[in-house]
């Protein structure tokens, strides 16, 4: 059974153990306990042994139950267990859910009055919680967080699970077709009676500060509204590009589009051995090791910029993406070395950044130019392997390498800037080609926090 605190997991079990032929033993992977609270060993393991390997935890479970064994799991629990678990088609997956909102003040109030389960009325402790926006985010977000992660592991292995909200926890019925769902011929014919709902007042009267527990609340966004729509394939890391001083600990890890010459020939200069290259994940790995401690960095690139370099490179090249454009896009670009005018090569331009909205929304169904990727793209796949110790800016590129120089003890030497690219994207600028560059590349816009190209 996979839940989280406060959500009637206690009450579930009960009556999952009502059944005839069904087992749950409790929270078997707390970090603090085993099975139920100050239990520190079963089935002749104890904790410092199930910590080390959980798995024979599972197996002398299985042994020792007569019937289906089962357990409750909580996000915080065992990790080895969840992905074993998960993955086992053998093994029936209950996803027990209850509004967060709910679920954290009801936590709030057991903490403060030590009162976790209720059994007699008469013995209620009561109390009025405090709401707290920042831990009630950090509450949701782990919940919300793990039930992505049960999700995904459902739908790669093509599973399901029977969901169950804790305002279902009452009926029969669907207690019964739980029951069902496990493969067992047991049904209930009544609710465990033992555990009492313990606090079954409105929301807004369970907490001490109503008010700022409704402001907090409406700031949220329930619909995730402001998030960027992300259809972009993912990107593998790139290795064979990566570029590693010969004489310094220094690796470059290009965005293509970005300062590639500038930054090889800056790396060569940092001794006489020149640059290494045509990585693969082995010899970059004995790279690492032969050059510890070392740095590794990537440079962002304004994406008005970069695209524009991108559009010239398509332009001068006439390959197989010019091809693509003009042929089954039918856009307007001039013939490889043909000469424009400012407003011809603006409005070219104009019309490759509009088509790359599309492109990289996934609507034309072509593979991503690496040139043209996102480079939030780019970095995310930097992170399959091994994210970049600095990610520096071109506008300061002097300073950041500088600093990486004081990193590592090397010399810095001077840096040689070509400002061609730059001084014939100004020829063109408008707003018009920015606002259509930040169409297409508003996760780069949004999460480097780029604005206008020459403000």
């Amino acid at each position: 059974m996979f839940a989280e605190m406060r959500t009637g997991s206690n009450f579930l079990e009960a009556n999952l153990n009502a059944l005839e032929g069904v087992t749950c033993h409790g929270e078997v992977f707390n970090p603090h306990f085993m099975g139920k609270k100050d239990n520190l060993s079963l089935w002749g393991i104890d904790i410092a042994e199930r910590d080390a390997d959980p798995f024979p935890v599972l197996a002398a479970m299985r042994a020792a139950t007569q019937g289906m064994a089962g357990f409750r799991c909580f996000h915080d629990h065992d990790a080895r267990v969840i992905g074993a678990v998960l993955a086992d088609p053998a093994c029936a997956k209950i996803i027990l859910t209850r509004n967060p909102v709910e679920s954290y003040v009801s936590l709030k109030i057991a903490q403060d009055t030590g009162q976790w389960k209720l059994q007699n009325a008469a013995k209620l402790k009561t109390a009025r919680a405090r709401f707290d926006p920042a831990e009630f985010e950090a509450h949701l977000r782990a919940a919300q967080e793990f039930q992505v992660h049960l999700l995904h592991g459902l739908q790669v292995t093509g599973q399901t699970a029977f969901y169950i909200d804790y305002e279902d926890l009452n009926d029969l019925d669907v207690l019964n077709g739980l029951a069902a769902f496990l493969g067992v011929p047991a049904r209930l014919t009544a609710l465990d009676p033992k555990l009492k709902k313990q606090n079954p007042e409105e929301i807004a009267d369970k907490v001490s500060n109503p008010a700022e527990m409704e402001r907090s609340l409406a700031r949220l966004d329930r619909f995730n509204l402001a998030r960027t729509p992300n259809f972009e394939p993912r990107r593998t890391p790139g290795i064979p590009g990566f570029v590693a001083a010969a004489d310094a600990p220094l690796l470059y890890m290009p965005l293509r589009g970005g300062p590639e010459a500038e930054l090889r020939d800056w790396l060569g200069r940092l001794g006489t051995g020149g640059i290494v290259t045509d990585f693969v994940q082995k010899t970059l790995r004995q790279w690492k090791r032969q050059n510890a401690p070392h740095r590794s960095f990537t440079v962002l690139r304004h994406p008005l910029l970069r695209a524009y370099a991108g559009f010239r490179a398509v332009v001068m090249e006439g390959g197989d993406l010019y091809r693509l454009l003009t042929r089954s896009y039918k856009l307007d670009l001039p013939v490889p070395g043909q000469p424009l005018t400012a407003e011809e090569e603006r409005m070219a331009f104009l019309a490759v950044l509009r088509w790359l909205k599309l492109y990289l929304s996934g609507q034309t169904g072509q593979k991503i130019d690496p040139r043209f990727a996102s480079q939030t793209a780019v970095l995310q796949g930097f992170a399959q392997f091994q994210g970049p110790d600095a990610v520096l800016r071109e506008d300061r590129l002097a300073e950041g390498l500088t600093w990486l120089c004081d990193e590592t003890g090397v010399v810095m030497p001077d840096l040689s800037c070509d400002l061609t690219l730059a001084e014939a994207l100004f020829r063109i600028h408008d707003a018009e080609l920015e606002n259509a560059a930040r169409d297409a590349y508003q996760r780069d816009y949004i999460g480097y926090g780029f604005g206008r190209w020459r403000d």
